[in-house]
């Protein structure tokens, strides 16, 4: 059963999602919160699967409450999806950069957001598909970052590095497999092991980190091509 967390200033939001999630046999709405605070609170208690987080809200906002979520040790096994109705914007980074998984617009249709919870609840990054490659472009042909992290550790093996930079690319872990010509097993060896190293909560910082360490560079990105893993 995933365990889900709600946090939305607006009553009617949470409704409405509990409603859509309370018909899923494997899904349980295990509990609500109105801030980010309230919701910080609610993780710690109710240790969910999945905590889906409005990006602005009063007292505590998403990304704070993200960022204390990610750096609290008994909280390691919940995964953060922001819900925005703004699309990409520079909160969104934030998020990511603060220990999301991932993040969702609120007009997602029904189907694609119960994917969403349930790519989540396994470990996996979620980035809303409308908006992906427009994520990606913003690390390959925006300013660097102000807060650039160091360069891509050294202990990282070759195969773990050529991993890294395929899944920074948009590849799946199959993709990376048939790319490397290793199982898809072995792929996923690779990616978690560069997780550890790099300290990263999940794919997402993953990819993200590739880009602002410059293991993958900038290029330019061919027409609807799908960047990163749904």
């Amino acid at each position: 059963m995933i365990r889900v967390l709600l946090v939305d200033d607006q009553p009617l939001i949470r409704s409405a999602f509990r409603a859509l999630l309370d018909l899923e046999d494997d899904i349980e709405v295990v509990a609500e919160a109105a801030d980010g605070h309230e919701g910080v609170a609610a993780a710690r208690t109710h240790l969910p699967d999945v905590a889906l987080v409005d990006i602005r809200m009063p007292v505590t906002d998403g990304i704070e409450a993200t960022r204390r979520i990610a750096a609290d040790p008994a909280l390691a096994g919940v995964h953060v999806v922001i819900l925005t109705n703004y699309g990409l914007d520079e909160y969104v980074f934030q998020a990511l950069r603060a220990g999301a998984a991932g993040f969702l617009v609120k007009d997602v249709v029904p189907e694609d957001f119960l994917h969403a919870v349930r790519v989540a609840a396994r470990g996996d990054a979620l980035l809303a598909p409308s908006i992906t490659r427009r994520l990606i472009t913003r690390y390959v042909s925006g300013p660097p970052p102000a807060d650039r992290p160091p360069a891509i550790r050294d202990d990282l093996t070759t195969r773990e590095r050529e991993a890294v930079t395929l899944a920074a690319r948009g590849l799946s872990n199959d993709e990376i497999a048939a790319h490397m010509v290793i199982t898809p097993l072995t792929a996923k060896t690779h990616i978690n092991r560069a997780m550890t190293k790099l300290h990263a909560r999940d794919r997402a910082q993953l990819v993200i980190y590739a880009y602002e360490s410059g293991l993958v560079r900038p290029q330019r990105m061919e027409p609807g091509r799908r960047c990163i893993p749904d």
